[in-house]
């Protein structure tokens, strides 16, 4: 699809010997004439470059057309730099890009375009996030941590694995990675300056077991992913999506656990009283700092049992863990053991909206055929064999900078169809593997949330930039090991 650039003027140009007028753009367009210039003569041997020169049979002229495929490709691509280099929502410039271009050059109406919003989605992450924003507010999820921590005695070596195993517990049944990593990080990292431990080690299995649980499905990144995949074809693959991730970060955190000296943890015991004392007190009046009162209350018995009763249903009944969990809220909200005006508050709006407005672009690529461009660029630096290695290192770079759930994997999951149409074959679920994998094994360095969340709580005293470089380091190194290790494994 072409669409002319309109209010133009003659600009003449020699075109191999033909001399003839081009369309240009007047004063105030964002494109100077020379650089039109040099984009004609490259279109000549490029037909599927930004411009593309149309002859005209009617009236012998050459006029400047603007790809709609191509210029929807780059929407994304700018999306995806400004989510790496600035503050803005990249949900919010990608909706008005996609409105932007749809409409205004693609001609398309407005209702076409907001067709790709994806509702279903919204919906479910609304849900998601209002259920378990209620479980974090009305302290349960913190007397579970706090609960979980005093079941570790004696062996400081068990301590960060302990710390590991209740993240990807607490993120595995809803709230997820990110809040996960919020609600363990404090306690892990005071534990970690109170006994000795290394800060960075504790940060390293936080992070990692926060990440393990990141497509669980009845967490929002999973609810992501998954919703993804089964509209390029992939459904029920929620289980086998989780347990890739979860057993990557399990592989790469204890590997780094014991590389990195936590075996010598192991020689070393605690009085449990010193550790412990001085844990953040934050769930509500019935919690204090040295943890003498513990008890679940019926409230957090309640809220217990409202997100077993979501979880056994999706596992065991298929139920709509979008409508599970907001029947759950609305229960807690009517038997008022939670409120729900501060959970609505408290919600990730900004991450909701992030997801949707890239959708929608995403959507606009599909329409418009950049979504077929993008894949016959992956497609270039690929064969049939690398091209899982290629696509978890493509993706890891990308994340260690930009939003994992709401830009990587919108932007690269749809890709996979035409991307194997384009290599003449390969495992569509493979290469869909090693976009999760690649993508959140690099999320712990400390430009992601969950990194800056370690860091952030790091005890007093501790050399934080110290702690920076090496979780930098850390998170650089994933995506070369995602690389290595998704084309080994998925190849």
């Amino acid at each position: 699809m072409f669409t002319r650039l309109t209010r133009h003027s003659s600009l003449p140009v020699n075109l191999g010997g033909l001399r003839a007028p081009v369309v240009k753009r007047t004063p105030g367009s964002f494109l100077h004439s020379s650089v039109i210039d040099g984009l004609l003569i490259f279109s000549i041997y490029n037909r599927q470059g930004p411009f593309y020169i149309r002859p005209s049979l009617v009236n012998r002229k050459w006029s400047v057309e603007m790809s709609l495929p191509i210029l929807s490709l780059w929407a994304l691509i700018a999306a995806i730099v400004a989510s790496c280099a600035t503050e803005i929502n990249v949900g919010i410039l990608s909706l008005a890009l996609a409105l932007f271009i749809g409409v205004y050059y693609g001609g398309m109406k407005l209702s076409e375009v907001a067709a790709g919003f994806p509702t279903q989605l919204f919906f479910t992450l609304v849900a998601v996030t209002l259920l378990f924003g209620q479980a974090r507010l009305n302290g349960t999820l913190d007397k579970v941590a706090h609960r979980a921590v005093r079941g570790c005695r004696g062996n400081l070596g068990l301590v960060p694995i302990m710390f590991f195993l209740l993240a990807l517990v607490l993120g595995s049944i809803g709230p997820g990675n990110i809040a996960s990593a919020a609600l363990v990080a404090p306690m892990a990292m005071a534990v970690a300056g109170r006994t000795g431990i290394s800060a960075f080690l504790m940060a390293l299995m936080v992070g990692n077991g926060a990440n393990a649980s990141s497509l669980s499905p009845v967490a929002p990144t999973g609810i992501i992913a998954n919703g993804i995949m089964a509209r390029i074809g992939l459904a029920g693959m929620e289980w086998q999506n989780y347990f890739n991730v979860c057993l990557a970060h399990a592989s790469v955190g204890f590997a780094g656990y014991f590389l990195f000296g936590g075996w010598r943890l192991f020689r070393r015991t605690y009085h449990e009283r010193d550790a412990f004392a001085d844990l953040p007190a934050k769930a509500d009046s019935s919690h204090n700092a040295s943890g003498a009162s513990e008890g679940l209350e019926p409230r957090h018995w309640l809220t217990l049992g409202v997100i077993g009763a979501l979880i056994a249903g999706v596992i065991f009944f298929n139920l709509n863990v979008g409508m599970g969990a907001l029947a759950g809220a609305v229960l807690l909200t009517v038997l008022r053991v939670a409120n729900e005006a501060h959970a609505i508050r408290a919600m990730p709006w900004s991450t909701i909206l992030m997801v949707t407005g890239v959708t929608v672009l995403i959507a606009l690529l599909e329409k418009t055929g950049g979504m077929d461009l993008f894949t016959t660029l992956l497609a270039r630096f690929s064969t049939q064999r690398s091209v899982t290695g290629v696509t978890a290192f493509l993706t890891g770079s990308i994340s260690v900078y930009s939003s994992t759930s709401g830009v990587v994997l919108p932007a690269f999951l749809p890709t996979v169809p035409g991307l194997i149409q384009k290599l003449g074959g390969g495992n569509p679920m493979a290469i869909a593997s090693s976009i999760n994998v690649g993508s959140h094994l690099v999320d712990v360095s400390p430009l992601s949330t969950i990194g800056a969340l370690c860091i952030a709580a790091a005890p007093a005293g501790e050399d934080t930039r110290s702690l920076f470089r090496k979780m930098l380091a850390w998170g650089l190194s994933m995506a070369v090991v995602a690389a290595a290790g998704c084309y080994l494994v998925f190849s």
